[in-house]
């Protein structure tokens, strides 16, 4: 301690920089504009929560938490290109990221390449799994999310159903999984319709749907496609005729004019621990209303896993943390989102969902 008081006095009398507090810095990548902008902006939120949190607290390593966020455009490249600043500019301890699947794989694996830890937050593709030994995940997978939405559709008594999803790693995966586990369970796929994300109209995909004569539709979609496909099922009548059915359905519903989307039933992850509402609370008093998706508390989650691994490894050295990560997912951390346990694989061990339908423009509980 003497040797560094006396450095400091020397360099301030010789006029010298005296090296400042340094932040502990993470980097995420986030759809902070394109189709899922108002996804991405949710877990934007819910990440600053958590920072608010943890610095309040002290920081990590005796130093506050900041984040750099990067725009993936909800675009697999820019993502890449995005990472690779953070990783080889930024220099940061670890990166969170992204929001769709199809995105947050190839990014994973660009990180694993250059052996950085990275965390996922809220992609459930059952690709996710096989992105590599620095790749975790803070979310449950798809294979758990569909067991759950097939038996909650046929519990509604509707055995026969049309399916729709987009053309990427978590639609696919989405799909191919409910129409395994819905058959399994005595149910019918009357068709499958993959989709292209981000086209300027659904009608031919919906009447197609249609031709199929489903007892319902169960669909999955991301933010402006499901506002679009709503609206275009409304205008063609197809939501009066049969119900709806959406997996996962906070990725779009800030998207979706209440007018089309009144009555929709569906699924999502849950927002918040059973009987903890801290979470809720402090995030409406940040932004001034609920939960704009279910999404924003694993985002916050994330943050304070990532602060506890920190913590953990004792350095922002990469190996060190990795060890960490492992370490604090074999004991579990407590989160907005419930406990957080990692498998061998890095992967969520427990993941709590909801049951939805839309009462007066907003998804409402069903108990």
């Amino acid at each position: 301690m003497k040797s560094m008081i006396r450095f400091l006095a020397a360099a301030s009398l010789l006029g010298l920089a005296v090296p400042a507090q340094a932040d502990v810095v993470i980097g995420t990548v986030l759809p902070l504009s394109g189709v899922n902008a108002s996804g991405g902006e949710d877990l934007r939120r819910g990440m600053e929560l958590a920072i608010t949190e943890i610095n309040a607290k002290g920081g990590v390593l005796g130093e506050p938490l900041r984040i750099i966020y990067e725009d993936s455009g909800n675009n697999p490249q820019r993502a890449i290109d995005a990472a690779r600043k953070l990783v080889s500019v930024d220099k940061v301890a670890l990166v969170v990221g992204e929001y769709s699947s199809g995105i947050t794989i190839p990014l994973g694996q660009y990180l694993v390449g250059e052996g950085m830890p990275h965390l996922n937050a809220v992609s459930t593709s059952g690709l996710v799994r096989g992105i590599g030994a620095t790749s975790f995940s803070m979310v449950g997978l798809d294979n758990v999310s569909t067991k759950f939405a097939a038996e909650d559709v046929l519990s509604h008594g509707w055995k026969k159903v049309a399916l729709l999803a987009m053309n990427n790693a978590f639609g696919q995966g989405i799909a191919s999984n409910f129409e395994r586990q819905f058959k399994e369970m005595g149910g019918e796929i009357s068709t499958t319709i993959i989709y292209t994300s981000g086209q300027t109209s659904y009608r031919r995909e919906l009447q197609q749907a249609e031709a199929s004569s489903p007892d319902a539709y169960v669909f999955t979609a991301y933010g402006a496609d499901g506002g679009l496909l709503m609206q275009e099922a409304y205008e063609l009548g197809l939501r009066e005729e049969k119900p709806w059915y959406s997996v996962q359905m906070t990725m779009h519903d800030a998207d979706t004019p209440a007018e089309f989307k009144e009555g929709l039933f569906g699924m999502d992850v849950d927002y918040t621990a059973a009987g903890d509402d801290t979470y809720l609370k402090a995030y409406e008093a940040a932004y001034g209303q609920s939960f704009a998706s279910a999404w924003s508390g694993y985002a916050h989650d994330t943050i304070l896993f990532a602060a506890a691994a920190l913590n953990e490894a004792g350095s922002t050295d990469r190996k060190a943390v990795i060890d960490a990560i492992k370490k604090v997912g074999a004991a579990g951390i407590s989160g907005a989102t419930g406990e957080i346990k990692l498998d061998a694989d890095g992967q969520r061990t427990w993941q709590p969902y909801q049951k939805l339908v839309v009462k007066d423009g907003k998804p409402t509980r069903v108990e």
